[in-house]
């Protein structure tokens, strides 16, 4: 009851669609009700609305990459925490994680489904007997087709083709070996019109905008808008690039047309995209989150203060977390929280954030273009150490005063979105140093070993004898205890600012998903836009320099495929959309080809010089170098299909 009532509570499915005073009393959990009891009656109905609004396959904060959705708790995934980013070129886990070959495999939501087919049936049968309104009907089946929409676009960028079941199929069992219960899987391309379909039947009833009552977490006319723009954004991609990385024609699955889409169709996937962001942008109901900051130091405030809340003209759709007395939360404030400012849960600084993505953000002069950190005098910004503790150490590095200072015009989202040495959170001065170079030339680098500097004083290798007083680089070979990043960087993205919160094992967060925003729309806009010439190119390109202005860039760039893509990785970083970028561009293979390896940046203090300076020193990142690199193949592009021996579907065999 407890469990039903926290679902409930979640998402705000309160509801005055009927005219019931208390619609929630009473109702037993899901398992102990009748189905003509929970489905005959409006009651009924919303409580099981409730559970599929839990079910829909939002990759949020408690989505477990290897394990499933909604995993709370340590007894429910925590202690396999993946995070999706964490198998991109983005970031990785600081004990270390593999590329997603796997991409979320087990994902096969068809006991979902079929709760949405038993609501769909159900909902004719309460409004021919006058339970429901023709109003209450439209907006309850909209609701739905906009979660089964959800679970098919979670399921065909796994699989590809899957079987489409809009029915129940009880009629069809007889007792025995029904041939009626085993549904073919359609095509790839039939399943992706499926889920444009049921987008469009999602925005046809549901409101623009909802009863104050029902909170923001509900599925309105737009958030259905857009899921069809990011499902139509990733079935052009796949059209127009499936051929970089086509499968064997031998394959049953390819000659029939189970996996791939013919590059004709990427035209009319591109134009639904374009078509429905803008009718959200169109609208006038949305607009970007402090869209003219005054200073790069306010365009990072209110960069950062964007997650923490739903309460912005930008928010669309998303999850709440109300907190853990109403059994919603989240751990990412426990698992991610720098060391130094931790939670108190046993595990902190889970998230390493890559130096290939921090080379993309670009400077405050930049016209557009990344601007890699600034390491060496000769410009040779390619250049990466294999063993840090063993390096020529007169190479021609940069010497700092200052640890931030290599930092200092970077996008002001870089300083909203990521730790590192030098700067500040919850009141904290982050420590993150590699090692020190002494007197002599001799490189400490990972150990934490004390020299005396010309200066007299006596230094930390790890820039502190106390691990306790450090976020970065103790405890390199205990991947259990890796309490402290690996790569010299951190998120700062999401975590709560000001005093830690309470950890619990259950969860310490309860910022919100923000699973669809207005930023996303504008670039999936210009995407689609340059990608099919389609669509209104000045618009496209003021589209993507409105989300640059508010980043606090002041120079315009052109619209280009080039500029979309990099906009793209950093205004969305974290937010889960790289690996799925990635996989339909079909570039996941071409970045790790063969055993290639992610970066890190490590600060070194040099002892050489008669007041110590840092150099940073570039790096590959240590569990890819101890691991041999990281190697996508594109078999991996398309998941398995389960239970084929049982469930007679053609394999996903490549």
């Amino acid at each position: 009851m407890k469990k039903l009532l926290n679902i409930l509570m979640i998402f705000s499915i309160i509801s005055t669609l009927m005219s019931c005073d208390s619609m929630f009393d009473d109702i037993e959990p899901l398992d102990k009700v009748s189905g003509e009891d929970l489905l005959a009656n409006p009651a009924g109905l919303n409580t099981l609305l409730a559970n599929i609004y839990y079910n829909i396959p939002i990759e949020d904060f408690n989505y477990r990459f290897n394990v499933g959705f909604n995993r709370r708790g340590w007894g429910g995934g925590m202690a396999d925490v993946s995070a999706v980013e964490l198998f991109t070129d983005n970031a990785g886990r600081s004990s270390g994680t593999g590329i997603g070959a796997n991409i979320g495999a087990n994902y096969w939501p068809y006991s979902e489904l079929r709760s949405i087919n038993q609501l769909m049936e159900n909902l004719e049968v309460v409004k021919e007997n006058g339970t429901i309104s023709e109003d209450q009907y439209n907006k309850l089946k909209s609701e739905a087709h906009f979660a089964r929409a959800y679970m098919y676009f979670g399921l065909v960028k796994r699989k590809g083709g899957v079987p489409i079941i809009t029915e129940t199929l009880d009629k069809y069992y007889d007792g025995g070996e029904s041939l009626g219960l085993y549904v073919p899987r359609s095509t790839e391309v039939e399943t992706w019109d499926f889920v444009l379909e049921e987008c469009d039947k999602a925005a046809q009833y549901l409101p623009e905008e909802l009863n104050p009552q029902d909170g923001v977490y509900r599925a309105s006319k737009y958030a259905a808008l857009a899921l069809k723009s990011r499902v139509a954004l990733h079935a052009a991609s796949l059209a127009k690039y499936w051929n970089r990385a086509p499968l064997s024609s031998t394959s049953e699955a390819v000659s029939k047309n189970l996996v791939g889409l013919d590059s004709s169709l990427a035209e009319k996937y591109y134009k639904a995209c374009i078509d429905a962001s803008e009718a959200i942008i169109n609208s006038g109901k949305y607009a970007l989150y402090m869209p003219n900051p005054s200073s790069p130091e306010e365009a990072a405030t209110n960069y950062y203060q964007l997650f923490q809340t739903t309460s912005t003209p930008e928010f669309i759709f998303g999850k709440a977390f109300a907190g853990e007395t109403q059994g919603s939360s989240h751990n990412f404030d426990n698992f991610y929280s720098p060391h130094q400012a931790a939670t108190g849960f046993h595990k902190d600084t889970r998230y390493s954030i890559m130096l290939d993505l921090v080379d993309v953000y670009e400077d405050l002069n930049s016209n557009g273009e990344s601007a890699p950190v600034k390491t060496r005098t000769d410009g040779l910004e390619n250049q990466y150490i294999a063993d840090p503790t063993n390096f020529n150490v007169n190479l021609p590095f940069i010497k700092y005063e200052d640890p931030i200072e290599i930092f200092k015009n970077k996008d002001p989202r870089f300083h909203a979105s990521i730790l590192y040495n030098g700067s500040k959170f919850r009141d904290t001065e982050i420590l993150i140093q590699a090692g020190l170079i002494d007197q002599n030339g001799g490189i400490h680098v990972y150990t934490n070993d004390n020299f005396p500097g010309k200066d007299g004083k006596s230094y930390w290798s790890l820039g502190t004898e106390s691990g306790a007083q450090a976020t970065g680089f103790f405890g390199m070979d205990n991947s259990d205890n890796t309490n402290y990043t690996t790569t010299g960087f951190t998120i700062r993205k999401f975590l709560t600012d000001g005093p830690a919160p309470l950890s619990r094992e259950n969860g310490s967060s309860t910022v919100p998903w923000i699973d669809f925003r207005l930023a996303e729309i504008y670039l999936n806009y210009a995407e689609a836009v340059v990608e099919s010439g389609q669509g209104n190119a000045a618009k496209a390109e003021q589209y993507l320099n409105d989300i640059r202005h508010r980043a606090g860039l002041p120079n315009n760039v052109a619209l280009t495929l080039e500029n979309v893509k990099k906009e793209r990785r950093v205004e969305l970083a974290f937010e889960n959309h790289r690996m799925w970028d990635l996989v339909r561009w079909r570039e996941f293979h071409t970045i790790f080809p063969n055993s290639n390896k992610r970066h890190a940046l490590l600060p070194i203090l040099d002892l050489r010089e008669e007041q110590p300076k840092y150099i940073f020193v570039r790096a590959n990142w240590i569990h890819d170098e101890r691991g041999g690199g990281q190697t996508f193949n594109p078999s991996s592009y398309y998941q398995s299909i389960p239970n084929t021996n049982i469930n007679k579907l053609v394999p996903n065999n490549f």
